[in-house]
């Protein structure tokens, strides 16, 4: 491969094999080289160290380029020449052959300096300096990922919300293997919030898929569980999935720091109550609903919260009117069923009302195989048109079984069998008669020997 091959080649594919130390060079020429800058002879001793990187750089030494590319951006740093120490990180990263450790040692020390700078433009010149001499390059994607955040927090500070979320979501962090966990976590949060802040809300709940839960097992990111389930329960109330809710809550119900504080578990607690009894009813659901009913600590909780699960657990109708009576005032008062123009307090608050119909539905077709739509009425204090809404749906869902006869004004709750199913129910009931008779029969013919022994006893 000739020389101009070379030159085409990115500078991190050329071979770095090391030919030379010039570690006691550059020992010696250092000192000398930053009291030149100290006089004031900036330009002269950026040349002279400009001509020492192009030997140790093309002798393979990467520790001493690294050191003389430091040396560069500390000198400009320190003459407070922004304009040459932007032109010589991008001049110096290009450079043929560039070795990468080099490069590397040269951006972690440009990005100290990046805190240290109060004028806002000199700042943001010198990230997007950093953030282009980076692009696309592995070994210092880390360095680009943190500058990249710091740009995002300074346009969210100015009010730039969007481009701010839009400057974040340019990276997948999930896929730098040399980022340490927690750091990657908590990027990939920073990502959900500014998308939950611009009401992109798919977009964050396609984010939150790349964080697996099961890092949160470990107690050491506990307080990353916690954000990360707060942002999850914003999403999840947004689209009015109210089981999600429910079992966000309970996941920050289980952590062991909620635990410890009274007033964090009773919050984290009775929300998951209220959302579970929001929630459409199905098997998770109950499942779901007897597991927190059997919390021991769900009784020592002031407020209705125990009663109420209980009642929806409990196989016995719910009259609207008491249940409004008796547990409003305290509900009405909590954030999830507070009224309000900006809330969704009154809207949740019909929800409870129609998941206190259906669960009175599900009872009745449990006692009755069919009833009078009159009668139907009645027990759910309703009027025609709206019972049979409720009914109607509740069979659309496959919750129920119900068919109504309008003319006769009769619902049926007991589905129809086929002539297979009638005959094995037929002949159960059958096998069931006949191990009746037998017993009958042995305990008749067990009585009759009692007698006949006892007769002949007295006979005797």
């Amino acid at each position: 491969m000739d020389g101009e091959q070379l030159k085409d080649l990115p500078s991190e594919e050329v071979s770095t094999k090391m030919e030379k130390d010039y570690s006691s060079v550059v020992d010696a020429k250092l000192p000398e080289l930053q009291a030149l800058a100290k006089d004031g002879k900036v330009g002269e001793a950026v040349e002279q160290l400009l001509a020492l990187e192009k030997q140790t750089r093309t002798a393979g030494d990467a520790l001493s380029t690294g050191r003389v590319l430091v040396c560069v951006v500390d000198i400009c740093w320190e003459a407070r020449d922004h304009d040459q120490l932007n032109e010589q990180v991008v001049f110096l990263t290009k450079r043929r052959g560039q070795l990468k450790q080099a490069v590397t040692k040269m951006v972690q020390r440009a990005c100290e300096f990046v805190d240290e700078i109060a004028d806002m433009p000199l700042k943001l010149r010198l990230i997007d300096t950093l953030r282009t001499v980076t692009a696309g390059k592995i070994y210092v994607e880390i360095e680009r990922a943190r500058l990249t955040l710091k740009l995002a927090k300074i346009k969210e500070e100015g009010g730039e919300v969007k481009e701010a979320a839009e400057v974040l979501q340019e990276l997948q962090v999930e896929t730098f293997g040399s980022m340490e966990r927690r750091e990657k976590i908590e990027f990939i949060l920073e990502q959900m919030r500014l998308c939950v802040a611009i009401a992109d809300f798919v977009r964050a709940q396609i984010i939150s898929k790349k964080i697996s839960l099961r890092v949160f097992n470990d107690d050491k990111f506990e307080d990353l569980k916690l954000r990360f389930y707060q942002l999850m329960i914003v999403l999840a109330e947004h689209d009015d999935k109210h089981l999600e809710v429910c079992k966000h809550w309970r996941a920050i119900y289980d952590t062991p720091s909620v635990q410890a504080d009274a007033s964090k578990w009773h919050e984290a607690l009775a929300n998951a109550v209220m959302f579970l009894c929001l929630s459409p009813h199905g098997e998770e659901t109950a499942d779901l609903t007897h597991r927190v009913f059997a919390d021991k600590r769900l009784k020592q909780m002031p407020g209705p919260y125990h009663r109420l699960l209980e009642q929806f657990i409990t196989l016995e109708l719910m009259r609207w009117g008491a249940s409004e009576q008796a547990f409003g005032p305290a509900l009405r008062a909590t954030a999830v069923f507070k009224a309000g123009a900006d809330s969704k307090g009154d809207a949740r608050w019909e929800e409870l009302r129609k998941r206190v119909v259906e669960h009175n539905i599900r009872v009745i077709s449990t006692y009755y195989t069919e009833i009078t739509t009159q009668r139907l009425c009645q027990l759910l204090e309703l009027e025609r048109p709206e019972a049979e809404r409720f009914l109607s749906a509740l069979v659309v869902n496959k919750t129920i079984f119900a068919k109504v006869d309008r003319p006769a004004g009769i619902v049926r709750f007991k589905p129809p069998q086929s002539p297979s199913q009638v005959l094995d129910s037929w002949s159960r009931n059958l096998d069931a008669l006949m191990s009746h008779v037998t017993r009958v029969g042995y305990l008749i013919s067990k009585e009759e020997m009692v007698h006949t022994a006892a007769k002949s006893g007295k006979a005797k």
